[in-house]
């Protein structure tokens, strides 16, 4: 089950905001060759393309579908690349900006990820990073204890997505450690208003919940579907409902 970039847009205004938030804390001095990892579309690289005119920017994305949509902003300044973030551990190029948003959560081990990539920066590079907190959001707790119960801890193998994302003092420390300065490390919450449980399940379903259904076949799938709907009404109880979706930010310059 591929990345579907409609379904994923459906929440292009919730999704976004924290995507402008993050790129006010850029600066645009000695900014020249930029890379934007998972990339998706390419829209948001080419409005980061646009707010730095004097920069070359790449974007990569490991997926063929919403990479496919970003053709249409393709020029000059703006390329971009199927390619995995891990690809990059052997790369030799260093960059002014190092931009990701709401993707590394997909990669595994942090611990190593984010050193790799700040060995990347430039000598003066900047390095703005957003991810969702997964494991403190509650569509996410709701899904990874689904997972884990039968039949669809058997169905998917014992298969769960556990988040790879780590503590405000773990990142910090990383950060501080590859000489950045004016670090701007922060949770937000953006939240959704729900008018039903359908929403909150039309949200999830562009993003975390699609390893899930890859995993799962035929009315197994569909069963996880609707029991993932239940446990999701049962627990906001009442709609209309606001879901208190936390992002971390991470912003930091040599």
């Amino acid at each position: 089950m591929p990345w579907n970039p409609e379904v994923y847009n459906q929440f292009k205004d919730v999704r976004y905001l924290p995507f402008f938030d993050l790129m006010k804390l850029i600066s645009p001095d000695g900014l020249k060759k930029a890379i934007d990892i998972g990339c998706g579309t390419g829209e948001q690289t080419h409005i980061l393309s646009e707010k730095f005119p004097d920069a070359q920017f790449l974007g990569i994305d490991s997926s063929a579908e919403m990479l496919a949509k970003s053709q249409a902003f393709k020029n000059e300044r703006l390329r971009f690349e199927q390619k995995t973030v891990e690809e990059l551990y052997g790369s030799k190029d260093t960059w002014d900006l190092i931009f990701s948003n709401a993707a590394l959560q997909w990669s595994d081990n942090h611990e190593k990820l984010f050193p790799k990539l700040l060995s990347l920066l430039s000598e003066n590079g900047q390095f703005a990073i957003q991810m969702p907190l997964q494991a403190e959001n509650i569509l996410n707790q709701i899904l990874f204890q689904l997972a884990s119960e039968e039949p669809y801890a058997t169905a998917l193998q014992h298969w769960n997505r556990v988040s790879p994302v780590l503590s405000l003092d773990e990142y910090s420390g990383m950060m501080f450690q590859y000489g950045l300065k004016d670090l701007q490390i922060s949770i937000r919450v953006y939240p959704i208003i729900a008018e039903d449980a359908e929403k909150l399940f039309q949200f999830i379903s562009g993003s975390a919940l699609i390893p899930y259904l890859e995993r799962l076949q035929g009315n197994t799938r569909q069963q996880f579907i609707d029991d993932y709907k239940k446990r999701i009404e049962k627990r906001f109880k009442q709609f209309p409902a606001i879901y208190a979706f936390k992002r971390i930010l991470l912003y930091g310059k040599k």
